[in-house]
């Protein structure tokens, strides 16, 4: 008998006993005590008796099986002191029996030792522990076991043939529901699930094709059943909270961001086909498509979540999935504060910035957090005003009651009925706005949101993509001639000089975390060229000891404007921040 003890964060979350030879822990509805994440494989520690001890090795998860700190494919026998964790559970076996302990000449024997019954020099090759010697000391086999190891212990349904199984069961389903008269159009998602499920757990208990891997049959319907009727693997990392990002390359190669840095994911979708077939999900109820003819689409999730494909003939090793995912609580200028994305100076500066009404511009690169900033800066809109919002694909998450949210719409099949974004900052100009919050400058609608800041909708916000400050205005420039109107380029800067009042500037760091990294104000012009003026500043400070970037925010001494008119008028403001000693604050603390 083995007494199985599972905590999680020091809490004992099961207990549980059996007398079989072997079993699994896992997230598999059959593990002897289940488990729950995406991360924790379906049968992630294989446990084994033996004559000469309890054995547990690594049946396959996105965390790594360690026993005592270090990585494992196979361990054993093992002892009452040893720690057996997966990511945030930590397993304690207790057996009925003592293992029988052998001895070094044994030991050296089975591994190849010499005629003295030494220990043979075994170099450390791939990094593995596999097995233990009595006096718990690791012994790393060499590479041919490692395969054989990693070999035993890989799910059937993640095989070859656990494809193929996979394949034909999607093949029966689909005959089945076409025999059955399914109408999947007119079920809602809870129906449309289990009315799946129920088939395929027929299909798999009377077809004799899949009675070779009975003991698999959960994992076999999950995986189907996700493909059928949800975004297939993909589920498992959309409903993870830390993953921001999920990219698949081709049907076999996925890729998840996790605290800004990618890892290679386990899982895979089981053809092309199969990922094709995802997209078309997520694309249909937005009345949007993608075939041959129009290979490319934008789209968004249910709840919010960006969403980016391209297939073949563009994409050249088969069709490509891009998610970035939003936060399922919206975040605010605390959390970013406690993130240490932004000083707490800086938010004080942009809430009075936006409340009275400056024209602000967020810059930063791709994956920099510029929606995010937007998202949270767009909340110090005060509530008795109107907001029109225009995006390519709805991001913005605003709480005011009086807003309208206007989305693009790209052509249909006949190459008709597009509406650019130029198209709805024009409309919504018409519609009584305060203010105007654009998703994104990218062409020629940077023209009609300079034109629209300059005509009395001032405090309106958009983002833009550009390294730094001067970079973003040069970008304006290039957006605004995109328009097709033959503009002289000082017309434009004049433009660009007097709609804009400040640049925000958003950074992604190598670490993978994101910064304010400076706040400028735009001056006035001398010479034909645009004059700008820091703010804030971030000041880099070198790396932590988790590797992420430190730092701090200085203010340059600058007062902008904004305020020098505020101290005019006999508003009471607060003109610390301005300090150079008054306004720095840590960037990168502990999080």
């Amino acid at each position: 008998m083995i007494r199985v003890l599972v905590y999680q964060d020091d809490e004992l979350v099961g207990d549980a006993q059996s007398s079989n030879l072997s079993f699994f822990v896992g997230k598999d509805a059959e593990s002897i005590v289940p488990l729950k994440g995406w991360r924790i494989g379906r049968r992630q520690v294989l446990v084994e008796r033996t004559e000469n001890g309890v054995y547990v090795s690594d049946g396959g998860g996105f965390t790594p099986l360690k026993v005592n700190g270090q990585p494992i494919n196979e361990y054993g026998p093992v002892g009452r002191d040893d720690r057996i964790e997966i990511g945030e559970y930590r397993i304690h076996l207790e057996s009925d029996g003592v293992p029988r302990l052998r001895s070094t000449s044994e030991l050296s024997l089975e591994f190849g030792g010499g005629p003295q019954g030494g220990m043979p020099n075994l170099e450390p090759e791939g990094g593995i522990a596999l097995h233990r010697h009595p006096v718990g000391e690791n012994v790393v086999i060499k590479k041919e076991k490692v395969a054989e190891a990693v070999q035993k212990v890989v799910s059937p349904v993640e095989t070859e043939q656990g494809a193929a199984a996979r394949m034909e069961l999607h093949k029966r389903l689909i005959a089945a529901m076409d025999l059955r008269r399914v109408n999947v159009s007119r079920m809602g998602d809870e129906e449309l699930r289990s009315t799946v499920s129920a088939l395929i757990d027929d299909i798999l208990a009377t077809d004799a094709t899949f009675q070779s891997m009975r003991q698999y049959h959960t994992e076999l319907r999950d995986i189907v059943l996700n493909e059928v009727v949800g975004l297939g693997p993909l589920e498992d990392l959309l409903a993870d909270d830390s993953v921001s990002e999920i990219m698949v390359n081709s049907y076999d190669e996925i890729f998840a961001e996790r605290d800004g840095k990618l890892e290679k994911t386990h899982i895979s979708f089981s053809n092309d086909a199969s990922v094709i077939a995802a997209i078309e999900r997520i694309v249909a109820p937005l009345g949007r498509r993608i075939d041959e003819a129009s290979p490319m689409v934008d789209a968004r999730l249910k709840d919010g979540s960006r969403v980016n494909a391209v297939i073949p003939p563009l994409a050249i090793k088969g069709p490509s999935i891009t998610i970035r995912k939003f936060a399922k609580s919206k975040l605010t200028h605390e959390d970013l504060i406690r993130f240490g994305s932004v000083s707490k100076e800086i938010i004080d500066f942009l809430r009075v910035a936006v409340e009275l009404r400056a024209n602000v511009v967020i810059s930063g690169g791709t994956g920099s957090g510029k929606t995010t900033l937007l998202n949270v800066l767009s909340n110090f809109i005060p509530d008795d005003e109107r907001i029109v919002t225009v995006e390519d694909a709805a991001e913005l998450q605003l709480s005011q009651p009086n807003l309208v949210a206007l989305e693009a719409r790209p052509a249909n099949i006949e190459g008709k009925g597009a509406v650019t974004i130029r198209d709805l900052v024009k409309n919504c100009l018409r519609m009584r706005p305060d203010r105007i919050v654009v998703g994104e400058c990218r062409g020629g609608e940077a023209l009609d949101m300079l034109q629209a800041m300059n005509t009395g909708h001032d405090g309106s916000l958009t983002t833009a993509h550009a390294n730094s400050p001067r970079d973003c205005l040069s970008r304006l420039e290039v957006m605004t001639l995109m328009s097709g109107l033959d503009i002289p380029i000082q017309a434009i800067r004049e433009q660009v000089c007097s709609a804009v009042n400040l640049i925000v500037q958003q950074t992604r760091f190598s670490c993978g975390t994101r910064r304010v990294t400076y706040v400028t104000e735009v001056t006035g012009m001398e010479n034909g060229i645009i004059q700008l003026q820091d703010i804030f500043l971030f000041q880099q400070s070198g790396f932590g000891p988790d590797g992420k970037i430190r730092g701090r925010v200085v203010a340059t001494g600058h007062v902008p404007d904004l305020y020098q008119d505020l101290v005019r008028r006999g508003i009471s403001v607060d003109m610390s921040i301005f300090s150079r000693d008054g306004a720095e604050g840590e960037f990168g603390r502990a999080h």
